[in-house]
């Protein structure tokens, strides 16, 4: 474990950025931290916090100056990684036939270091990975930007009363899969991270940079910031048979008690940084001459989703938030070994109801 000062973290950034990196990172916008293209430290959100709750969020400025002072983005990583609209392929005619020109596959696709990843996030990426790239059937597109993509975490100082991570087992700490973890400490006069490598890439890093190796009363104040951040969490989820208790819930009344208060307006699956539905629409130029198929991200709670000719499977609210429920906590780990939930939470914050 190193130490790297506040006032040096432009020079693990500009590191980054030599190896071909574009910086993708936190940032203040539209009274929202969101995740967009980040030139160096002075675009990170200094000095503001959020606050998230029930159909709550807002922020709201901090005494303490961190950096990464926030607990979550309003939108997830997974829009880097799987877009929200997607070019599958596009064929023009030419004479009397059609050539198929680009598809996503084809792509060049740009290097992107994400900057303060947390550990949730880090465990969604990596249950994406399970649904995208490690079974039968590898999504192209998918695979190249992950493959090019290095992941800085940034491990977790607070809790907001939406998070359970722990009960998930994904956080507040980042144990593996990242490239380089920092640990922000921030307070009594000082302003510094803690830095660990976890790749072969984040190791070249630090060795460029030189950093000298942390103090035990540094490793002693990074543990504590971790430390609070898991004491500060209240809300947890009993996963102990979580499958087997919703499969045999399948017909209870309370499906239909949350129906009569949700709206189906597929915010929690679309703030979701697991939920991977999608649809795909073809469209043409008024000549006929191009054709078009795209992939755009979908809602098991859209009453489209499950259409089938002749109508659609789950009709009712109380079907749809019954699929989207047992899906994430109990069919997820008959696909793919694992629960589809990570507990960041975010389903909580920006449900309207």
């Amino acid at each position: 474990m190193q130490v790297l000062e506040c006032a040096s973290l432009d020079r693990l950034l500009d590191a980054i950025k030599r190896r071909g990196y574009r910086l993708v990172g936190p940032r203040r916008r539209d009274d929202a931290v969101v995740y967009d293209e980040i030139q160096g430290a002075a675009d990170l959100p200094a000095g503001w916090t959020d606050e998230q709750d029930k159909g709550v969020y807002r922020l709201k400025a901090s005494k303490s100056g961190a950096l990464f002072g926030y607990t979550l983005a309003a939108q997830s990583w997974k829009r880097f990684l799987y877009p929200p609209k997607t070019l599958l392929w596009r064929a023009r005619r030419v004479g009397n036939k059609y050539d198929i020109t680009d598809s996503e596959s084809r792509f060049d696709v740009p290097r992107q270091a994400f900057i303060g990843v947390r550990a949730c996030e880090l465990k969604a990426i990596q249950l994406q990975d399970n649904v995208f790239v490690e079974g039968l059937y590898i999504d192209r597109g998918y695979k190249s930007r992950r493959e090019n993509a290095l992941i800085v975490v940034v491990n977790c100082g607070r809790a907001a009363s939406t998070c359970f991570c722990a009960s998930m087992g994904s956080g507040p700490c980042a144990r593996e899969g990242y490239d380089l973890a920092l640990t922000e400490v921030a307070g009594n006069g000082r302003h510094f991270f803690t830095v660990e490598s976890g790749s072969l890439m984040g190791a070249d890093i630090l060795q460029e940079l030189g950093l000298p190796e942390a103090t035990e009363e540094e490793r002693s104040a990074a543990a504590g910031v971790t430390e609070a951040a898991a004491a500060g969490i209240s809300r947890r989820v009993d996963t102990d048979d979580l499958p087997g208790i919703l499969g045999r819930a399948r017909e209870s009344s309370r499906w239909e008690e949350i129906a009569r208060k949700c709206l189906t307006c597929a915010n929690c699956t679309f703030v979701c940084p697991t939920c991977f539905c999608h649809t795909v629409e073809d469209a043409t130029d008024l000549t006929g001459s191009t054709a078009e198929r795209w992939r755009k991200w979908d809602s098991c709670f859209t009453i489209d989703f499950s259409y089938i000719h002749g109508g659609s499977v789950r009709k009712t609210g109380a079907s749809r938030y019954r699929q989207w429920l047992t899906h994430k906590f109990a069919s997820w780990h008959e696909q793919f070994g694992s629960s589809g939930c990570v507990g960041c939470g975010r389903c909580i914050t920006w449900c309207p109801a």
